[in-house]
């Protein structure tokens, strides 16, 4: 479903564009990750801009289970440094930082409570990756109640084909979609 219209008080959620990520993925033209990080910085750019809350989401672990794949057997830590948030986003003060363990951001992190005090009743969600935390957390957000927009021009997905299903398939079903573009002119036509 296309991009209807922004409530005054939406937010946008940034997931999972930190530095550990992102630079494995960066140089791959076929992730889309230099697009996600460049759309997700410009989004929160008009965001702040207008006094809209940023959240900023990145993940520091991950959920146990024989069932996750693609897990290395020794749970070794990840280097120093690999859930900093990329430079791009440019970190400011009043943008909101939540930390999951989980894919979803609503999982066991605050963020549900953080919007609803915030007298949120929209997410602008973008980041990575597409099929998993985006998607997870959109879920989520559709689950509480929320109105979701995803700005699918402001994600990218190691697995080209997860994105594509998530865009094409997923996503209509549990909000709106636009891209970034689309979302700034609605913010501008609303504020």
């Amino acid at each position: 479903m296309p991009l209807t219209t922004i409530d005054p008080a939406s937010a946008l959620v940034v997931i999972d564009l930190q530095k550990g990520i992102v630079s494995a993925l960066i140089d791959d033209p076929t992730t889309a990750i230099a697009d996600a990080v460049k759309q997700s910085t410009h989004l929160a750019t008009e965001f702040r801009r207008h006094g809209l809350p940023v959240i900023l989401v990145n993940v520091t672990g991950r959920a146990p289970g024989r069932t996750d794949t693609g897990r290395s057997a020794n749970n070794t830590a990840p280097p120093a440094g690999w859930a900093d948030l990329v430079d791009e986003l440019d970190v400011h003060p009043t943008d909101h930082l939540i930390t999951k363990r989980r894919r979803s951001a609503f999982h066991d992190t605050g963020l549900d409570t953080l919007l609803r005090d915030l007298g949120v009743t929209q997410v602008v969600l973008s980041g990575i990756a597409t099929g998993s935390g985006v998607e997870s957390t959109a879920r989520s957000a559709s689950d509480h109640g929320y109105h979701v927009v995803l700005a699918t021009d402001a994600m990218g997905d190691p697995d080209p084909e997860a994105h594509r299903h998530s865009v094409e398939r997923v996503f209509p079903k549990l909000g709106e979609t636009a891209t970034t573009a689309e979302v700034i002119d609605m913010v501008e036509a609303t504020r």
